[in-house]
């Protein structure tokens, strides 16, 4: 009896389980991208709206921002706690994307991408990884950085070597 009810479960598992992989079309990967770029242009205009709410909705739990100082690594909530008093204020940031490129993976279902800013500092450059759950597209981990030409390098390192050496401390 128990190996029948094995096979009879074998079988049923067999049939059900389609071991297909799912792939979106060329079509529905472009309506995706424009589902995505609508998502990040309202998350950034949230933050230039002041709307804290709005903002932080479309963060995951478990996401991350990583700001442009080495110690800025914060989960969601550390930086909810950091960014409260800027959008209380009424002076949260203002991205706005100069251009960006969004990938995604065969089923549709993670997205990466890549963006230039236009901010009151000049251009910075965000990236990030979005994931889908049920039809919401939600930001997992965003990493915002200062673009520096190769030619304004050497004069970079002069001025940030003092406090690059004390966070290397940190780890040592």
């Amino acid at each position: 009896m128990k190996k029948n009810i094995l096979i009879l479960f074998s079988i049923l598992l067999i049939f059900f389980y389609d071991s297909k992989p799912i792939y979106l079309s060329l079509k529905e990967k472009e309506q995706q991208k424009l589902l995505i770029e609508s998502f990040l242009n309202d998350w950034h205009l949230a933050a230039s709206k002041a709307n804290y709410a709005e903002y932080f909705d479309k963060m995951a739990n478990n996401s991350v921002f990583i700001g442009t100082d080495a110690s800025e690594i914060w989960s969601k909530k550390q930086f909810e706690n950091y960014s409260k008093p800027h959008f209380d204020n009424r002076k949260a940031w203002d991205f706005k994307a100069l251009e960006r490129n969004i990938y995604l993976n065969d089923a549709g279902n993670f997205a990466w991408f890549d963006e230039n800013l236009q901010t009151n500092r000049g251009t910075f450059r965000g990236s990030g990884i979005l994931e889908k759950i049920g039809k919401e597209w939600t930001m997992h981990h965003y990493v915002l950085s200062v673009p520096i030409p190769n030619d304004d390098m050497n004069e970079v390192v002069k001025i940030t070597r003092k406090n690059d050496s004390l966070f290397q401390l940190k780890f040592k």
